[in-house]
């Protein structure tokens, strides 16, 4: 026997080298991966720069408000998202009244579109099957898309949250700040009810996060999964506010978002903040399963 075919007979008696699962750092470098992707797109970057855009338009409406003799003070509360009446005695006030202003449509309208283009989009540019070549399964490549959708509803409330408190401190003055409960609390504790509040606003579009995923894995069309996405959240609002549907209104995702306003109270008032939570997770288990239920099972052919 020459020694090529003494090679070739042990290479086939050979036991195969067992499978290598990927690592806990190769899968923090799969959601590095993702997010990176997220952020490079112009459509993100445009859609932060919108986000940021809002509490300066707010800030300047305001400050053009009171410098007219509109009043700064009092009522007139109604005339704007919560806490605008209070923005001219502090600044820190418009990181509140630009969330609140956002919250309803701008910051979950651009989760809806991240999310609804997190697979639908690798699907129609051709990118998905090559990225379920890489050893990563289609479990662990989901989970790394949703972590990134995660990652972008804190940069986009963020995002809010800095621009408002920047237009703030240059526009107004800056000082202790009086909470809903009547108390007064120092502006480095008021600085820390902001981040708290902008946590909980980030925790808030996890569930319509979850939602854009589970439509994005339904279509091999990014336009029609973020449309859809957008439609649906639409949809849910319009439904929150029909007076017949009332019985259904604490089961929709938006239901609570606007419990945020609770931290600002002395003490923190959670029964809101709670329900809040608990729906969100809800929605996260339900979704989460069903976009993972789909893309598991889903032929990729694109």
């Amino acid at each position: 026997m020459s020694r090529a075919e003494a090679m070739d007979v042990a290479h086939e008696n050979a036991e195969p080298a067992p499978e290598r699962k990927p690592g806990v750092l190769w899968s923090l470098g799969l959601f590095r991966s993702e997010l990176v992707t997220v952020l490079r797109r112009w459509r993100t970057l445009a859609l932060l720069g919108v986000l940021a855009a809002v509490p300066v338009l707010i800030g300047i409406a305001v400050k053009i408000q009171t410098g007219d003799g509109g009043g700064g003070r009092g009522g007139g509360g109604g005339d704007g998202p919560a806490f605008v009446t209070q923005i001219t005695n502090n600044g820190l006030f418009l990181v509140f009244a630009a969330l609140a202003a956002t919250l309803p449509v701008f910051l979950p309208m651009a989760v809806g579109v991240v999310a609804g283009d997190a697979v639908a989009g690798e699907a129609s540019s051709g990118t998905l099957r090559y990225l379920l070549v890489a050893p990563a399964g289609r479990t662990r490549l989901l989970l790394a898309k949703y972590a990134s959708v995660l990652a972008f509803c804190l940069m986009a409330t963020l995002a809010v949250a800095a621009s408002a408190l920047a237009v703030g401190a240059l526009l107004f003055p800056l000082g202790d700040v009086t909470t809903i409960s009547g108390t007064q609390i120092s502006f480095a504790d008021g600085l820390l009810r902001a981040v708290a509040v902008a946590g909980v606003v980030a925790a808030s579009l996890s569930g319509i996060a979850a939602l854009g995923l589970f439509v994005s894995t339904l279509t091999n069309s990014g336009i029609a999964a973020m449309a859809t996405t957008v439609g649906l959240l639409i949809t849910v609002q319009i439904l929150g506010q029909i007076p017949q549907l009332s019985a259904i209104a604490p089961y929709l995702f938006p239901h609570y978002w606007l419990s945020f306003a609770d931290v600002l109270r002395e003490p923190v008032y959670w029964d809101q903040l709670v329900k809040n939570f608990e729906l969100q997770a809800l929605y996260v288990a339900v979704f989460g399963s069903a976009a993972w239920a789909r893309f598991t099972t889903k032929d990729i052919t694109a």
